[in-house]
């Protein structure tokens, strides 16, 4: 499979108004995804993807991301069973994001933690101070 299988960046009408998908990769090769609930529409993870995992994501339907603390192509599920069918994949205005909306097998928890999701903390304020409570799902 050839790396980067994708439109080359045009002009920013091209790519913000075109039909070409020209994804827009940072300097390390990556483009940041949000990964919701197809049927709820919550968040269940943000992620990475090199332009292997997102051209797999496209040809198989099945969410594929580059995980940046191992340094390898990462299909989701294949140790958790928790594999992310794709039901529809979107990219944001300038092509450097990408939102897929899935559908978790399993038992649906797409957090290594064993949770649902991997925002299961909600950040509260009081005083100026910052802190994190816990919401259960």
């Amino acid at each position: 499979m050839k790396t980067n299988p994708f439109a080359p960046r045009g002009d920013k009408h091209s790519i913000e108004e075109g039909s070409a998908f020209a994804p827009k990769f940072d300097a390390d090769g990556l483009i940041v995804c949000v990964t919701t609930e197809a049927h709820s529409g919550d968040i269940l993870m943000v992620a990475y993807m090199n332009a292997e995992s997102l051209a797999l994501t496209l040809d198989t339907g099945v969410a594929h991301y580059w995980s940046r603390s191992r340094n390898n192509l990462w299909r989701k599920g294949d140790t958790s069973g928790q594999v992310q069918r794709v039901v529809e994949l979107r990219t944001d205005c300038d092509q450097d994001a990408i939102q897929i909306k899935v559908e978790a097998g399993g038992d649906g928890k797409a957090c290594h933690t064993g949770r649902r999701s991997c925002f299961y903390r909600r950040v509260e304020t009081a005083s100026g101070d910052a802190r994190l409570v816990l919401d259960i799902d």
